[in-house]
């Protein structure tokens, strides 16, 4: 049983949500659980999976990224070679290091609350705890637990217009990002 406090945005995942998701990625989502954070328009944008899909394969990324504006922009930042430096810095810097460790924990167990996949279960996401593998992953986390849970995210976030603190809607930016989706509250249930 976790003792973790629920996750501040989640909400139940609708049809209209999967079919925005597969709009936002261009497949099916699999193993939906919940809807961990969503943007400011109502799309999902942060998903919560299991850690094993219906087929039966372990599946670590528990929190992850489908808004398209925000992927697209973590992408353009992991172009520069941010990753490198900030895996660096946790190298250097002990006190971020074990922040970055308590993430990874906490990724883990907030894993834990939905099931169990033996294979992944001291693998988390985004490179943690060790390295920055995957800025995606971890401004996943940060976005589904809310600020002050992953240093990572907590520092790249800010720089990223409309990222934080609340999720600005962007959407109509990038095609294929799902414009079409009810506001938050309007969709059927």
């Amino acid at each position: 049983m976790s003792t973790l406090p629920p996750l501040p945005y989640e909400s139940p995942a609708t049809a209209r949500d999967l079919e925005i998701m597969r709009e936002q990625l261009g497949r099916d989502m699999r193993g939906v659980v919940s809807i961990a954070r969503r943007c400011g328009c109502g799309r999902p944008a942060v998903v919560r999976t299991a850690p094993r899909l219906e087929d039966g394969t372990p599946f670590p990324t528990s929190l992850y990224l489908t808004l398209p504006w925000l992927t697209l922009e973590l992408s353009r930042l992991e172009a520069t070679g941010l990753m490198a430096e900030l895996t660096e810095r946790l190298a250097q810097e002990p006190a971020l290091a074990a922040a970055y460790r308590t993430a990874h924990e906490r990724y883990l167990a907030r894993r834990e609350e939905v099931g169990e996949a033996e294979e992944v279960r001291h693998v988390s996401a985004g490179g943690m705890p060790t390295r920055v593998k995957c800025l995606h992953a971890l401004a996943g986390q940060a976005l589904a637990e809310g600020e002050g849970v992953n240093p990572i995210a907590d520092e790249v976030l800010p720089g990223i217009d409309g990222a934080v603190p609340e999720l600005r809607c962007r959407c109509t930016e990038v095609e294929g990002s799902g414009a079409a989706a009810p506001a938050a509250g309007t969709e059927e249930r």
